[in-house]
């Protein structure tokens, strides 16, 4: 044998000998979290798993999907099993989409570590209108889920833009703030009526931001968050929520996001996680001046 045969042989020798030592490293279960939703949540998630893959975390989420579903459909769905679905699903980072699906079958599709349910937007400050839906579908759930300690969350969405020509907007006199204020109020309710302790507060995440020199410019039709700042906002306060860690920071931002949006975004989501049922003021955002501490809060203005 010549040298360079006698150099590959050894190198070849060495890199068998690492292989069982990197294949017997443990590795992270993903976090796995199914919404049972509409279009809100949709929006919410959209950047969800490229904030985990920038950060390392590994996620699988899904997202059983019909526009305007409110709970008394979904819970008709299940007990009627409607393949009536989109099933949205990104599994560390691989999207699908698969249609006519029934509610079980995004439930029995993972050991989901967390279900998160929510109420049509017209009728989230609307607290009678969750019941016997929520409560029944929960059940449900808890009676078909793979993981026998699944967690459930709540999602408290987000008012309607002010000048919001939606038809459910009239529930509120066509008022963003009272709208506002009766969904705070109605999920920490209806949270404590059905003892789920997690909730993901996006519309406290986008109130915050309308009051920043951005303002309310957060939503492309009056309802619906834009492509862009306001899904990356709600993004944003899922991922602190689940992931226990600050999203200030975080290397992902949607192309098209400047730096001080993306940054003025993360502390909208960040103090609404902080304080998930008051305003946070941003009128005098200064993000260049704000150390990345939890010491800054009760500096901050609150309504």
């Amino acid at each position: 044998m010549n040298k360079k045969t006698n150099f590959l042989l050894f190198t070849a020798v060495l890199l068998i000998g690492f292989l069982p030592l990197n294949a017997a490293k443990p590795q992270k279960e993903p976090l796995k979290i199914l919404a049972i939703g509409n279009s809100f949540s949709d929006d919410a998630v959209e950047y969800l798993d490229e904030l985990a893959l920038a950060d390392s975390i590994p996620l699988i989420v899904g997202n059983l999907y019909i526009g305007g579903c409110s709970l008394e459909r979904h819970w008709k769905n299940a007990t009627e099993q409607l393949a009536d679905y989109s099933y949205r699903k990104s599994n560390l980072g691989v999207f699908t989409n698969q249609d006519h699906k029934t509610l079980l079958d995004g439930l029995l599709d993972e050991n989901w570590d967390f279900i998160v349910v929510q109420q049509v937007s017209q009728l989230s400050g609307k607290y009678d209108t969750y019941f016997p839906y929520l409560p029944n579908l929960m059940k449900f759930v808890k009676a078909h889920a793979k993981n026998p300690k699944v967690k459930f969350a709540l999602h408290q969405v987000w008012a309607y833009a002010q000048n919001s020509t939606h038809e459910g907007f009239a529930n509120y006199d066509r008022d963003q703030m009272k709208m506002y204020l009766a969904i705070t109020e109605t999920v920490k309710k209806v949270a404590a009526t059905t003892r789920i302790k997690i909730i993901i507060p996006s519309g406290t995440a986008i109130q915050n931001c309308r009051t920043s020199e951005i303002g309310d410019h957060l939503n492309r039709d009056g309802y619906h968050l834009d492509l862009l700042t306001g899904r990356y906002i709600a993004s944003c306060t899922w991922f602190e929520t689940f992931f226990h860690k600050s999203c200030i920071g975080v290397g992902f931002k949607p192309a098209g996001v400047t730096d001080r949006q993306a940054t003025i975004a993360q502390y909208a989501a960040h103090y609404a996680v902080r304080r998930p049922f008051e305003i946070t003021s941003m009128a005098d955002f200064a993000f260049s001046f704000l150390p990345i501490s939890d010491k800054i809060i009760p500096e901050i203005l609150v309504y």
